[in-house]
């Protein structure tokens, strides 16, 4: 915990609030990756959302440019990005942000997303962070009535570009899981030129 406080804590003092403030490489892959997990939300009906890590809120940002009937539940650990995300959006009534310690503290909604999330893992081994994103992705499907989606870096992705404190995920693996526990309506994203792949689960 204190490895992934001090990391977020120097991207911010850095970067600010921007992608690369939250540890993405760019706006553009960011965007990329938003493109993908907005992919789960099924009509234009109004709903409402949980975004599990949420950053200074760039999701939020990306729901208004695409919907504009939706209410926003943005959870994070650390309370520099919750605090400056509320700032941001400090205008706008159906988005909220809430500083939490376990997933399980969310609100119950249409749909939680979560990006990001499961790529640092620091020193942790291999098992036990995957068991850190079952669990967790059980407790997304438990807050979510419609649906839920997610990123992971891949295993595939090029030898020569790996970081040892990331994880690389087997997306056979866990498209497997999510279709053997959660629904028979899901979907695995893996063609649009990033090193992380993308779930999504429709209820």
């Amino acid at each position: 915990m204190k490895e992934f406080h001090s990391f977020y804590t120097k991207h911010l003092q850095q970067h600010g609030s921007s992608a690369q403030g939250v540890g993405w490489k760019n706006e553009e892959a960011q965007a990329i990756r938003f493109e993908q997990l907005f992919r789960v939300f099924s009509s234009q009906t109004p709903f409402s959302i949980n975004d599990l890590g949420c950053g200074v809120g760039d999701f939020a940002n990306f729901l208004i440019s695409k919907h504009t009937d939706f209410s926003y539940l943005g959870y994070d650990l650390l309370a520099e990005m919750t605090q400056m995300a509320s700032e941001k959006y400090a205008n706008l009534t159906q988005i909220s942000f809430h500083q939490i310690q376990k997933a399980d503290e969310m609100a119950l909604s249409d749909y939680t997303i979560a990006s990001g999330i499961f790529n640092i893992r620091f020193e942790v081994a291999d098992e036990a962070w995957l068991e850190n994103i079952l669990a967790t992705i059980q407790i997304m499907n438990k807050k979510s009535n419609l649906g839920f989606a997610f990123n992971v870096l891949s295993k595939y992705s090029d030898l020569d570009c790996r970081k040892e404190e990331l994880y690389y995920a087997d997306p056979l693996y866990l498209f497997d899981y999510c279709k053997r526990n959660f629904s028979r309506n899901v979907a695995l994203l893996h063609d649009y030129d990033q090193y992380d792949f993308t779930i999504i689960i429709r209820k």
